[in-house]
């Protein structure tokens, strides 16, 4: 299962880990230095989600955060449990 978000299609990507040391400058140091970079990998943050489709099945997810709050995805609505007419 690649690590693929099921609605916008977020993936991973490659990028740099950049180290650094010394002290900035509007601190009082001479500045700062890069001594190494290497390569690292940013992964989305995916959740498996249970989901309701236009067509209004239930179906589980796996949708980055991102897709969660801007509503691009409908959760499934859990009913009450069973209640007996007339009890309170």
């Amino acid at each position: 299962m690649a690590r693929v978000c099921e609605v916008c299609g977020k993936k991973s990507q490659m990028g740099n880990s950049v180290e650094t040391r010394g002290k900035a400058k509007y601190l009082g140091g001479v500045g700062t230095k890069i001594t190494g970079i290497s390569r690292r990998k940013f992964k989305p943050n995916l959740q498996r989600v249970k989901v309701t489709t236009p067509g209004g099945a239930n179906q589980t997810m796996r949708v980055c955060t991102s897709c969660i709050r801007s509503g691009s995805v409908r959760k499934v609505v859990h009913q009450r449990p069973f209640k007996l007419p007339g009890s309170a």
